[in-house]
C-alpha cells in the first residue's frame, strides 16, 4: 500500500512510502548474507567509474538464489526487504533443513509452498524449463543459457510474457516489448516480481537519496567550463551545441551498446521511446 507523509516539513509535502503487510521485521538469515565493501562507484584503480554514488546505509547483501536447481517442495517461510533490490525477497525451507532466498513473485506469502524442477506445476512460484510451460503465462528470473541462473525480469514488477515455442526454442516478450528466442531447456519462474507499487514511490527529499548512497546530480550548465562542454556563460546560458556528456560523447540518442554474441537471438527489437 502506498501511503502519502503528511506535509510537516517541505520535504515531507510530496513524500510517499510503501507499507507492505506480511513483511518479517527482523533482521536477515544469517548464513545467507554477505558483507561488501562500498566502493563509491570507484574501480581497483580507485577513479570513479559510476558517477553520482557513495555514502548510504551500511547493509549486507543477501544470496539470492537465481538458479533454483535444488529439486523438491520447499516452505516459505517469510517475506523481506532487500536493500540490494526494489523487489522483495522469500526465505524458503527445504525437507532437509536447507535455507535459501529466492525472488519473491506478486501473490507468494509465508506458508506457501514453492518447488522446482523439470515435471512441477506451472503455478505462481515454482520454477521450470520453458518447454514444460504453457504459452502465455508470465514468467521472471529466466535464464539466456541452461543452467547460468535467471537474468532476465528480477526488478519489482517485471514480467516476462512466453509467446511461443518452436523447436529448440521459446520465444520470448521482454517488458521492453523486445521479442527475443531462449533456448526451452532454460528455466524460468512462473509469476510477476512483487511490489509493485515501488515504482510509484516519490522519494520527496535529497536526505533521502542519501540514505540509499545515491549523491548529487549536478547539471553540465551549473558548472564552469573547465569541468563541462555546457559550463560557463554570463547568467543562465544555454550548451550552445547538442547536449554531451561531460567527456564530449552525444547523451541523447547515441547509440553506444556494443555488438553482442546474443543479438543473433532477437527477433524484434525493443520499443523505441
Amino acid at each position: 500500500m502506498l501511503r502519502i507523509s503528511k506535509p510537516y516539513t517541505p520535504s515531507r509535502r510530496h513524500r510517499s512510502y510503501l507499507v507492505i503487510e506480511g513483511l518479517h521485521p527482523g533482521g536477515p538469515e544469517k548464513g545467507l548474507v554477505e558483507r561488501i565493501q562500498n566502493r563509491g562507484g570507484r574501480n581497483a584503480n580507485g577513479r570513479i567509474t559510476a558517477r553520482h554514488r557513495g555514502g548510504g546505509h551500511k547493509s549486507l547483501y543477501r544470496l539470492v538464489d537465481f538458479r533454483r536447481d535444488k529439486l523438491g517442495v520447499a516452505v516459505v517461510e517469510r517475506i523481506e526487504r532487500d536493500p540490494g533490490r526494489k523487489s522483495l525477497i522469500a526465505l524458503v525451507r527445504y525437507p532437509d533443513g536447507e535455507r535459501r532466498y529466492i525472488l519473491a513473485p506478486d501473490g507468494l506469502k509465508a506458508g506457501d509452498k514453492v518447488e522446482a524442477g523439470p515435471a512441477v506445476e506451472a503455478r505462481v512460484g515454482n520454477a521450470l524449463p520453458l518447454e514444460n510451460i504453457p504459452t502465455g503465462l508470465q514468467l521472471h528470473n529466466v535464464e539466456l543459457k541452461p543452467g547460468r541462473g535467471g537474468q532476465m525480469a528480477r526488478s519489482a514488477g517485471a514480467a516476462i510474457q512466453l509467446m511461443a515455442k518452436e523447436g529448440r526454442y521459446a520465444f520470448l516478450k521482454l517488458p521492453s516489448g523486445e521479442v527475443r528466442k531462449v533456448p526451452v531447456a532454460c528455466y524460468a519462474s512462473v509469476g510477476q516480481v512483487g511490489n509493485l507499487d515501488w515504482e510509484n514511490v516519490r522519494i520527496g527529499s535529497a536526505g533521502r537519496h542519501r540514505w540509499m548512497g545515491r549523491r548529487p546530480y549536478v547539471r553540465g550548465a551549473a558548472m564552469n567550463p573547465v569541468d563541462h562542454p555546457h559550463g560557463g556563460g554570463e547568467g543562465k546560458a544555454g550548451a550552445g551545441r547538442p547536449p554531451v556528456s561531460p567527456w564530449g560523447q552525444k547523451a541523447k540518442g547515441l547509440k553506444t551498446r556494443r555488438p553482442q554474441i546474443s543479438d543473433r537471438w532477437i527477433v524484434t527489437r525493443r520499443n523505441k521511446t
